[in-house]
């Protein structure tokens, strides 16, 4: 993406993501990764473990997949699981999540390319659901109709655990994270990735969703019992709960 950043009534359209993402597609693993020092890494593997190790044969939903960052953890959490569904609106994720699935995680993991908001996935579908890195496209209202489909996916008992890139308020170094967020990251792309401006859209992106405690409330709306947590400072926040059996 060149030109002036979009409209905060853009950013939210699901057209305008899946094509944001479907251009960040080829870069996005080795970019995610250093640009945030390896903490993706660390705080994905963090929400892993906020989820309890399910009995052989669970189904997993990771909605929000991208290209997979997630499965490695998932797999070591639970190695007796049935199966993997990974859902992402980006035809770009798609094919290099597919493209990754023909090593180990061919016969574990199913991928569809597929709006987390609309998926027609059936009810009481999943043992635990997971996201990871995607709750900051979704609006407010989003959130509210992502937290439906949360509750209408999982099975009574289920467990769920959602990790997102916040905005650290009340942190003493916020200034100089948000000016590596907002100058800093957005120069290093246009150098290096050909003057492009699609990871620039994290600064716009966490500021307006700040953290997970719409989220949250979304959920606790739906029934489900919720847990909010703060990692590194707040820089990331997730929240975590069950669907009362």
């Amino acid at each position: 993406m060149t030109g002036p950043l979009p409209r905060d009534d853009t950013l939210y359209d699901p057209a305008f993501v899946a094509g944001l993402f479907d251009r960040c597609a080829s870069n996005y693993r080795w970019w995610s990764a250093i640009s945030s020092f390896g903490f993706t890494y660390i705080w994905r593997r963090q929400c892993v473990r906020l989820l309890p190790r399910p009995a052989p044969g669970a189904v997993i939903v990771d909605l929000m997949a991208g290209t997979g960052e997630l499965w490695p953890h998932l797999l070591r959490h639970a190695p007796d699981l049935a199966t993997i569904t990974a859902l992402d609106i980006s035809h770009g994720m798609h094919l290099h999540a597919v493209d990754r699935l023909h090593g180990a995680y061919a016969t574990r993991i199913t991928h569809i390319e597929a709006d987390a908001l609309t998926t027609n996935l059936p009810e009481h579908h999943a043992d635990l659901l997971t996201a990871s890195f995607g709750l900051k496209t979704f609006s407010p209202e989003q959130q509210a109709i992502l937290a439906r489909q949360i509750a209408r996916l999982l099975k009574p008992g289920g467990h769920f655990a959602l990790i997102e890139a916040s905005d650290p308020h009340g942190w003493a170094l916020r200034p100089l994270y948000r000016a590596y967020i907002d100058r800093v990251l957005p120069l290093i792309e246009r150098l290096f990735l050909r003057g492009a401006q699609d990871f620039t859209m994290l600064g716009p992106y966490t500021r307006n969703f700040r953290d997970c405690t719409h989220m949250a409330a979304a959920l606790r709306a739906e029934g489900l019992t919720v847990t909010f947590h703060r990692h590194f400072f707040g820089c990331a926040t997730s929240v975590s709960g069950h669907k009362p059996a």
